[in-house]
């Protein structure tokens, strides 16, 4: 790896880890790197309070709303998972943000709704693989600027399969990934690999069918390596089990094994517990660790029970009182269990407040002090976590599907329109559903079919009130429209990176963004290019204070040599927020020189 410098202008002073050098105003000479330095790490890790909470974020998949004994399961047992809702706070009306996993999941890593996230439909609908971009900003991101340890174990659920670009966890946020990265590949329960980080990771047990491997058992010990490993950090750890999703292949049938049902419901309750192994063995670690006390724990689902590979959700009455399964915009298909745990730090008890998971964003920066986009549909929640009994509400939300596949149950429920594209909306009590006529979302609003639902009269929406109501049904579709964007115009947060050019002499523009609600200071750029490249500034790469809303743009001229081989630019923003350093990053390849001759002066 050659060694590497940091450039910046201005009078700032690099970090003692690394010697400074000054890139000169155009017109002087240009400076190139005396001598060598190790390469600094991608977000160095800046000094924090020792009472500075810690997060993990649990999300099943396929978790249904009665899925639980704490949400009314009777046939299979989770007794840690309820033993969790007794002692927090369990939300009996929390929403995933579609009814199916890739954009829910889109939506509660960047807190933006179904009509206004960058991912909006499952991989085989419209579109393929969906893939995040650098525009999109995670909740791994903002606790990442603070100096957090940061790990997504298990699912992402994103192309492309493959590392180094911007849909990968690596360039999202998370420092350490282990699991799969793609849609598709997390279906596989005993796979021939799992990435980590950029590396694919060979199960040899596993080629060839002999399936001895299973990979919940390895998320569940990677998830508790990453808690001893960072005990002494504050940390965030993702946790995204593929139980209990399709196929039911979970060979440890424990209690089931010997009940009457057929072999996939067996291995689906056996998926469920599992899941609430793992959930124990989490809170476990934290105990033995000595850290539950300083973690906040968040459990959930990504949608509603499935009934794929021969499972049956009516036979565990997986949607409790609800109506709908996964794939649905009724009640069953979006609304989810929502358990948030700490002996010190949640209060307990329920909470009926309509709590989407798009809220996770602003709530984990709230509550770890990190400033947030102010552009996301999500609210923070950490005043109800806290004991607030009036925390913020939404006015609306909204949910949007666009999805090729069906299944059985859920098509019934939709009368036949289960292949359709369908909004929702709950404004209050009253909930709306409207399916095109086909999968357009401009078919004229008379092709449309509409139902209107009082969820607190209602819960199963039985009784449709949209001719009774047609006033009342026409003012929530005038809120979907307003919902739902072609494409979401974001406000720049954080550093972005732009390189022009690729020969021997390009150049480098870089912006540090003050997204936020409150004003930054002392704010700077630093641009990290290997020993040896000469690099003219154009731009003060410093700032005494950026106001929200506000941005510090530096352009740099950089010449290389031409028998450079291709490699990886790296520039860090920084800023104080309060009494905090923040330290944002944006990287981006680069391939060798496409040049031939020597630059000009």
């Amino acid at each position: 790896m050659p060694s590497r410098r940091r450039f910046l202008t201005g009078a700032a002073a690099a970090p003692v880890a690394l010697a400074a050098v000054t890139a000169c105003e155009d017109g002087d000479a240009a400076q190139p790197a005396r001598h060598t330095v190790e390469p600094a790490a991608a977000a160095p890790a800046v000094r924090t309070p020792s009472n500075r909470l810690n997060f993990v974020v649990i999300l099943a998949d396929d978790l249904g709303y009665g899925e639980l004994g704490s949400y009314g399961q009777r046939l299979m047992h989770t007794p840690r998972l309820d033993t969790l809702a007794a002692e927090g706070l369990r939300f009996t009306q929390a929403y995933a943000a579609a009814p199916v996993c890739a954009p829910s999941r889109c939506s509660l890593l960047t807190g933006l709704h179904s009509g206004h996230a960058t991912v909006r439909t499952n991989p085989w609908g419209p579109g393929g693989q969906g893939a995040l971009t650098d525009q999109d900003f995670t909740f791994a991101e903002a606790l990442r600027a603070l100096g957090y340890r940061t790990g997504l174990i298990g699912k992402w659920g994103f192309g492309p399969n493959a590392p180094d670009q911007p849909s990968h966890p690596n360039s999202r946020g998370f420092e350490e990934f282990y699991g799969y990265l793609t849609h598709h590949h997390a279906h596989d329960y005993f796979p021939e690999y799992l990435w980590h980080n950029g590396t694919r990771e060979e199960i040899p047990a596993n080629k060839g069918g002999a399936q001895q491997v299973y990979a919940p058992d390895l998320i569940s010990e990677r998830a508790l390596g990453f808690l001893h490993t960072h005990r002494d950090e504050p940390f965030l750890l993702y946790l995204a089990p593929t139980v209990p999703h399709a196929p039911s292949k979970d060979p440890h049938l424990g209690e089931y094994a010997d009940r009457p049902w057929t072999g996939p419901n067996k291995r689906h309750a056996a998926q469920v517990t599992t899941l609430d192994t793992l959930v124990g063995d989490v809170t476990d670690q934290l105990t033995a660790l000595g850290l539950a006390d300083r973690t906040v724990v968040l459990v959930t689902s990504d949608n509603g029970p499935h009934e794929e590979a021969g499972t049956d959700p009516e036979l565990f009455d997986g949607n409790g009182p609800l109506r709908g399964f996964k794939r649905n915009l009724y009640e069953g298909g979006i609304r989810v269990p929502l358990i948030a745990w700490s002996p010190r730090h949640v209060r307990s008890g329920t909470t009926d407040r309509p709590t989407p998971l798009t809220d996770l964003l602003p709530t984990l920066a709230d509550l770890a002090g990190a400033p947030a986009p102010t552009d996301v549909d999500g609210l923070s929640v950490a005043p109800l976590l806290l004991g607030s009994a009036h925390p913020a509400r939404h006015d609306s939300l909204y949910f949007y599907r666009n999805h090729n596949g069906v299944t059985a149950r859920q098509n019934a429920v939709d009368h036949g329109r289960g292949d359709r594209l369908a909004e929702a909306l709950r404004h209050g009590d009253l909930k709306a559903i409207r399916f095109a006529p086909g999968q357009s979302l401009r078919a004229p609003d008379d092709q449309w079919d509409v139902e209107l639902y009082d969820l607190a009269r209602d819960p199963g929406e039985e009784h449709d009130l949209a001719a009774a109501r047609p006033a009342q049904a026409d003012a929530l579709v005038k809120l979907m429209r307003r919902s739902w964007a072609p494409v979401y115009p974001r406000k720049p947060f954080g550093v972005t990176l732009e390189v022009g050019g690729g020969g021997a002499e390009f150049t480098v523009t870089a912006t540090l963004a003050n997204g936020s609600a409150r004003p930054w200071t002392a704010a700077r750029l630093i641009l990290d290019v290997p020993s040896g490249w000469v690099v003219h500034a154009r731009d003060a790469a410093t700032a005494a204070r950026l106001e929200p809303g506000e941005r510090l743009t530096v352009r740099w001229r950089v010449t290389r040599p031409q028998v450079s081989t291709a490699t990886t630019l790296t520039c860090r923003g920084t800023a104080r927020h309060e009494d905090d350093e923040l330290t944002y990053t944006a990287t981006t390849a680069l391939g060798r020189p496409h040049v031939t001759s020597q630059p000009g002066p």
